[in-house]
């Protein structure tokens, strides 16, 4: 097993750490985690907030990632400061935002408190500013005004996922005609299958163009669910995300209020728990490192 190079598009934080905050170190603190379980870049994931805090997370984001630039190409001095560390982090890739556009009745463990109806003038109040750093949002398409926002995302050349959505076949389909590229931790949060609507996770399972990410812990999808997704699902549009948290160890799943709220898990884990159901080591490559980085290219 080759358990290094892997990308993570949703992970909100790592052992102490996680992307609520206003300070960068706790985002870097969060890419070091990653990089010492063989994870080469990360798209930190700012929860569902206020406005005003997920711009401020976003700015903590942005920083970050400044310093990273600062260390990697700067001076020789600060040359010196990154090797003192000696502390491997992985690359910081932008910001997804898991919110606010999503449905109260789909949220999962995020606040549905927090959550506002998508328009395109609380679009550019979100994210006015912070245009080039947010690489992904997900949205749920049925909210009324969401594809309006879609479509303004896909203009910004905002990548879209949908999530945290009650959405039917239908409504996910005008999801993507309106430009949504992905969806967000398939059958997580969302309306379940039914053999008479099977919603937003059945257009994942069986559309040829749409990326899904996929937790592969065991605890978010069942074993059997996972040899469905890799046995039915196009190989090159499964993307591999950890969606950890902070505090969650030892691969179990963290809990708010009895609802499950991340992962405890990095790329690295997934890798070993799909190799034991007998996935392919290339196609967990594929869906752990190459799918995931040319979702964003």
């Amino acid at each position: 097993m080759t358990l290094h190079g892997f990308v993570d598009l949703h992970t909100h934080g790592s052992g102490r750490y996680d992307t609520r905050t206003d300070d960068p170190s706790h985002i870097i603190k969060i890419a070091e985690l990653h990089a010492a379980a063989g994870t080469a870049a990360i798209l930190p994931t700012v929860y569902s907030g206020t406005v005003r805090e997920m711009r401020s997370n976003m700015e903590a984001v942005r920083r970050a990632m400044e310093m990273q630039t600062v260390r990697k190409g700067g001076s020789a001095e600060a040359a010196r400061s990154s090797q003192e560390r000696c502390r491997p982090e992985a690359r910081i890739l932008g910001a997804h935002l898991e919110g606010p556009f999503l449905n109260p009745f789909r949220c999962g463990a995020l606040d549905k408190g927090s959550f506002i109806r998508p328009s395109l003038s609380s679009l550019r109040e979100l994210i006015g500013g912070y245009e080039d750093i947010i690489k992904l949002i997900t949205i749920a398409p049925e909210v009324p005004g969401a594809l309006k926002v879609i479509e303004r995302c896909r203009a910004l050349g905002v990548r879209v996922n949908m999530g945290h959505s009650d959405a039917t076949y239908k409504d996910a389909l005008r999801g993507k005609h309106a430009g949504a590229t992905g969806i967000t931790h398939l059958f997580n949060a969302m309306r379940a299958f039914h053999h008479r609507e099977p919603g937003l996770a059945g257009l994942g399972l069986i559309d040829e163009d749409l990326y899904i990410e996929v937790i592969a812990d065991r605890f978010h999808l069942h074993p059997a669910t996972l040899e469905l997704i890799f046995s039915r699902k196009k190989l090159s549009r499964i993307i591999l995300v950890s969606d950890s948290v902070k505090n969650a160890r030892g691969g179990l799943p963290a809990y708010k209020k009895g609802i499950m709220a991340g992962s405890g898990i990095t790329l690295a884990d997934s890798f070993k728990v799909l190799a034991e159901l007998g996935v392919p080591e290339a196609w967990i490559n594929a869906a752990a490192k190459g799918n995931p980085s040319r979702y964003l290219s």
